[in-house]
């Protein structure tokens, strides 16, 4: 169900259509499995407003469930969210928590506390705090 999502989200193979890409999206999401990359894809509809009705609460949620999956790039998203208040409160502990896990298991994790990409001078490390 996935990969059919993906195809109509991308136009490969047929002609690209958002809607049935967000069909086969949500489909694929809520099956007893779960697909945790139809989670994403579900999320970033709702975020952007691709194929459904603009929601950041909802895309939030589906980003929350990947990451409960183990999906780095989940993971990520999930931080943005807070670190931004988006589809969510405000909180830039829980944004640092999700930014920690997703390094802590070796997944996607980008340097989104510091908005120049500066580099510790201490350390020559990127920042991963926002302290």
């Amino acid at each position: 169900m996935n990969e059919l999502a993906c195809c109509y989200y991308n136009g490969k193979g047929t002609e690209k259509n958002l809607e049935k890409a967000f069909y086969w999206y949500q489909k694929a999401s809520e099956n007893e499995n779960g697909n945790e990359i139809a989670m994403i894809g579900l999320a970033i509809c709702y975020e952007s407003g691709f194929g459904t009705e603009k929601n950041l609460e909802k895309a939030f949620y589906w980003y929350q469930k990947a990451s409960e999956n183990g999906n780095g790039f989940g993971m990520n998203n999930l931080a943005i969210c807070y670190k931004n208040g988006k589809g969510t409160e405000k909180s830039l502990e829980k944004a640092f928590y999700w930014y920690q896990k997703s390094v802590e298991n070796n997944k996607i994790a980008f340097n989104n506390f510091s908005n120049n990409n500066e580099l510790c001078k201490e350390c020559n490390q990127s920042y991963t705090d926002y302290h």
